[in-house]
């Protein structure tokens, strides 16, 4: 007889296991309370009787405690149950006092290349990540059902951000409200900050406010500069005056004040910037902060926008120092570039902006593209009009919103608008679609039955993250819901209004689309047949389930591509373990993104985009497409019409292109991964990490501190969507 241990393994029968459990139990009691050696060995013998070839060691300890109490020995039953508890938190302990050590020990593969973002040598991300342990201990033993643990170790679901959810202030991303914040004053650290009245100023305390909004969530903020270009023109003015007071005539002094004001962008700019990538938040790394640059935001200041936006393109072509001071690609700000009727076309006024944004995109991989066009087809409110707006973070997509009441209490507040910034994200649960289709071993009738009753469980799931946030009261984060930044409640209000209504929304992710459909259709999603229809349906069926729960709970649920990081590594080793090695599903070391095209697979640039868009529509919640490309610094018309292509088809897009630098010889270009997916400098063969800048794009963000073993293969297996060979595409 074998028997399955907790963790999977498989282990011979051994009756004197049975015996010391009972044994140790027997010494607690008393008189007649006690078992016999005798009625040892026919419990044992029943469970030898039994003549199973595998049995769960769970059910063999269920059986035991029946056992006791069929002969009346309860007193013992009750202490047997207790030992098997005390057992099981032993060895939980365990579990969490072995991550602390391969932390600290700082060899462990897993901690050194969980986050792409993150150094687990360094202090401040070790002291995160110890926290993480805990609260992920806390989260799996006291918070979650036991289904719902069991599901994510199984790489059934994924329960995101464990390591956060003890904590129940903690929500996933934001749109920060920084117009409200600065027009209106905010407080931090319980210092009063006034308004500020000139650009350099406002920028500073925009850095201070993303730095506290990010050090009290987990996810991905995002703000816009529009809600900077006020105090352009606050500066301007001072210059003017300033000018003017001298005595010098008015065209002179604008002349003059418009080259201090410019002067004044570049260094709130470049403070900006040094700001964002020096600070470390409560998270153990720099904000996950998310710029958007949208000249539609607003017609007031449209001038002062397009200054800042061209200021920020110009220092990320520059790109950031390194240690060796040569300019590298960094990972933050993501820049999100919104392409509009003021752009697009070569007659546009603005047009200068998008080529420079093109010539960013070659060299530094932002900014990523929002079509106005193709956002406010999809995106509209109640009234049926059409939105536009940015991401929380990398793809995070709120339902638009317009305002009847307020209650976030925000100062900036006005009735009948469309509301997005002070929103927020309250969290994920991801569903491994590939893990449904070998569940059902090709069987439809059994993939929807399968598929029904996982999204029920991320639905729960889902619950566990509401509940728990629900709980909190403003004074957990006041820079959050007291200050201005998501709202501004009362001292200890609760922020369960904000939960509901549509003011924030909860996810439902999902990942490996392609290669559940390859398996249930022997057909790629790409195909324009049976696997694309498949694929939709798959789609559609989440989005029913988020409608259903939506409509009974006021909640509003959506369904979310999801950005995994690490944890398409650990569903792809979770799979191989259930299912074994299945060629095109199962052979590799992770699965791919959200409705994705396999990295893979042969298409070019415009196919991709447009077959994305399709999944796009069905992926509300969060969703971003990508091409791969080789180094187009020389073949900006390339980049420039890849940018009118996301214009009229698809809403949210990307360019993965390759800029990467060698500290030991100086080589600038791609860094290289071999067979053992280690990377090389081709010019000089340095393997270390330490002296090799290289940037990729993870999921979203931009990664720059190195990958796991199977995002590693995910990236040495991309293809290109273009070949570069030509001056056009």
């Amino acid at each position: 007889m074998k028997i399955i241990k907790r963790d999977g393994a498989i282990v011979d029968y051994d009756p004197e296991k049975i015996r010391i459990a009972i044994r140790k139990a027997n010494e607690e009691v008393r008189g007649r309370e006690k078992i016999s050696k005798e009625q040892i060995q026919e419990i044992i013998k029943y469970i030898e009787e039994l003549n199973k070839p595998r049995i769960l060691v769970e059910d063999i300890q269920d059986i035991i405690e029946e056992k006791l109490m069929e002969i009346g020995k309860y007193s013992l039953a009750k202490k047997y149950i207790t030992y098997r508890y005390t057992r099981e938190l032993v060895r939980k302990a365990n579990t969490t006092d072995q991550s602390i050590k391969e932390l600290i020990e700082g060899e462990s593969e897993y901690w050194n290349n969980e986050n792409s973002n993150k150094n687990a040598k360094v202090v401040t991300t070790q002291r995160d990540y110890l926290a993480g342990i805990t609260s992920t201990d806390i989260t799996r033993r006291f918070l979650l059902s036991e289904d719902i643990v069991k599901a994510h170790d199984a790489g059934i679901i994924h329960f995101h951000d464990a390591d956060y959810f003890a904590q129940n202030a903690l929500h996933n991303c934001e749109l920060i409200n920084l117009e409200d914040m600065l027009q209106n004053g905010t407080i931090i650290n319980g210092v009063m900050i006034e308004k500020p009245h000139r650009f350099i100023t406002a920028a500073t305390i925009a850095t201070q406010i993303i730095l506290a909004v990010t050090s009290s969530s987990y996810g991905g903020a995002t703000i816009t500069v529009s809600h900077l270009a006020p105090f352009v023109r606050d500066s301007f003015n001072k210059y003017l005056k300033k000018y003017k007071e001298r005595g010098i005539d008015e065209e002179t002094s604008k002349k003059y004040a418009k080259q201090d004001t410019r002067k004044e962008i570049a260094d709130g700019v470049q403070t900006f910037n040094y700001q964002v990538n020096s600070m470390t938040n409560t998270n153990g790394q720099a904000p996950f902060l998310s710029v958007c640059m949208y000249l539609g935001e607003t017609e007031e200041y449209k001038e002062e926008v397009a200054m800042i936006m061209e200021e920020f393109l110009t220092q990320r072509i520059l790109g950031f120092k390194n240690e060796k001071g040569v300019y590298v690609t960094p990972a933050f700000p993501k820049l999100l570039y919104v392409l509009e009727e003021d752009n697009i076309k070569k007659e546009s006024k603005y047009w200068y902006l998008t080529e420079l944004a093109a010539k960013c995109t070659a060299k530094r991989m932002v900014p990523d593209y929002i079509s106005e066009k193709k956002m406010k087809e999809l995106k509209k409110d109640k009234y049926g009009n059409g939105n536009c707006y940015p991401c929380m973070g990398c793809r995070s997509f709120l339902t638009p919103w317009t305002t009847e009441g307020n209650p976030s209490k925000a100062k900036n507040y006005q009735e009948g608008e469309s509301k997005y910034y002070g929103r927020f994200n309250q969290g994920v649960v991801t569903i491994n679609l590939v893990d449904v289709a070998l569940s059902s071993d090709k069987n439809e009738e059994v993939f929807w039955k399968i598929y029904e009753e996982r999204l029920e469980l991320c639905h729960k799931a889902l619950q566990a993250r509401h509940q728990r946030l629900s709980k909190a009261t403003s004074d957990i984060a006041p820079i959050l819901w007291q200050h201005g930044a998501l709202a501004r409640l009362e001292k200890g209000e609760s922020i369960h209004k904000l939960l509901h209504d549509g003011y924030s929304t909860i996810s439902l992710g999902y990942a490996g689309l392609y290669e559940c459909v390859k398996y249930m259709t022997n057909h790629s999603h790409t195909d324009n047949g049976k696997g694309k229809e498949f694929a939709l349906k798959v789609m559609q069926k989440m989005n029913d389930k988020c409608n259903e729960w939506k409509s009974a709970e006021n909640m509003d649920y959506s369904v979310y591509g999801t950005p995994i990081e690490s944890t398409t590594y650990k569903f792809a080793k979770c799979l191989k373990e259930r299912f074994g090695n299945i060629e095109g599903i199962t052979d590799k070391n992770y699965i791919t993104n959200s409705y994705h095209v396999p990295v893979f697979e042969e298409i070019d640039a415009f196919s991709k985009l447009k077959l994305e868009s399709e999944f796009q529509q069905l992926s509300p919640g969060g969703a971003i497409s990508y091409i791969e490309t080789p180094n187009l610094q020389n073949n900006i018309e390339a980049v420039l019409q890849v940018i009118q292509f996301i214009y009229d088809n698809i809403m949210y897009a990307e360019l993965n292109t390759k800029s990467d630098y060698c500290q030991e010889c100086g080589f600038e270009g791609e860094i290289l991964i071999d067979d053992n997916l280690e990377w090389y400098c081709p010019d000089c063969g340095n393997r270390n990490h330490d002296t090799l800048n290289v940037a990729r794009r993870t999921c979203g963000y931009i990664g720059s501190n190195f990958w796991n073993k199977g995002r590693t293969q995910e990236i040495k297996e991309r293809v290109l969507h273009i070949d570069n060979k030509d001056d056009s595409i």
